[in-house]
């Protein structure tokens, strides 16, 4: 490996009083995800609707996103959206559990993966493939997923807490060949020519840096990550969108693996970042309701226009 794959090692440190409630949460989810997953399915959405209530500055920013995006959306119908999302995002902490803790014979039992054939046909020519994951909820399960069948590299954010990195990172290295922080471009451009798959995600508003204002829905300039068009312009990829729908029973999760991409600007930033946007918005709407409406995704504006929150 080189020397810039992420694998933090326990230390002696972690067991230090500042890290108790860390490993004591730790511990009481380890434990609750040992129920059967029809308990989990009621659990995590009424897990959700009680965040609802000590959440307040959230679900205004996920009421503010909805109604930028779906403008002409009726109130009634996006209150409804927003209690459907925050019953996703207490069903997003079981399932975190679930990705790390749970065996393969459980993820098995209760996933399925549909265009599976689709990620052959991108392999096989041998190129590497830039794996197109959005911020879901589900997003921790689907990664666990896919890279059950298809071990490739992890792209993260390291965690300022110690534990939570050491959990998180072993976590996802149950499905991943190694991690890579999400500031390696170099490391991810390298994996990529090397033949790896790199899961990234280029959904999110991470500021003015690197970013173009392209459309996405109704919210004609929205900030937008130029990574797809760089790490597509210097690795040449197949690259292939996937998204992890919960059903909306307790029947358990798909994973929707799509067609690769044709057709991806190469030579264009800003019609690749809108191009991009079309992709994020198809499949958004699989399962809109289990998306991360809860982030900011419009914060950043074009210079003098005032903010949308």
């Amino acid at each position: 490996m080189a020397d810039n794959h992420v694998y933090p090692e326990f230390e002696r440190a972690m067991l230090r009083p500042r890290y108790w409630l860390t490993w004591l949460g730790l511990g009481v989810l380890y434990a609750v995800v040992l129920l059967p997953y029809p308990c989990l399915h009621k659990l995590g959405k009424g897990l959700g609707r009680l965040a609802m209530r000590f959440m307040k500055r959230r679900v205004k920013i996920a009421h503010r996103n909805l109604e930028l995006c779906f403008p002409d959306m009726p109130e009634q119908e996006r209150r409804e959206w927003v209690e459907k999302n925050f019953e996703s995002v207490g069903m997003g902490v079981l399932e975190t559990g679930m990705a790390w803790f749970w065996p393969d014979w459980r993820i098995e039992r209760w996933c399925r993966v549909e265009g599976y054939d689709n990620m052959i046909a991108a392999r096989k020519d041998g190129k590497g493939v830039l794996l197109i994951g959005l911020h879901f909820l589900t997003l921790e399960l689907g990664a666990r997923i896919f890279g059950m069948k298809n071990p490739g590299v992890g792209v993260y954010r390291p965690n300022d807490n110690k534990v939570m990195d050491w959990i998180q990172t072993w976590g996802r290295l149950r499905s991943n060949k190694y991690m890579l922080d999400r500031k390696d471009v170099k490391g991810m451009i390298r994996a990529l020519k090397q033949g790896e798959i790199i899961w990234y995600a280029p959904d999110h508003d991470y500021g003015p840096k690197s970013s173009v204002f392209v459309p996405l829905f109704a919210v004609e300039q929205a900030a937008t990550t130029t990574g797809t068009y760089i790490l597509a312009r210097m690795s040449k990829p197949s690259i292939v969108p996937f998204t992890p729908v919960r059903m909306a029973d307790d029947s358990g999760y798909v994973l929707y693996i799509q067609p690769m991409l044709e057709g991806f600007p190469l030579d264009d930033e800003v019609a690749a970042a809108a191009y991009m946007n079309k992709v994020v918005e198809k499949e958004i709407m699989l399962a809109p309701t289990q998306y991360m409406w809860l982030h900011r995704r419009f914060k950043t504006r074009p210079e003098g226009v005032p903010s949308r929150y």
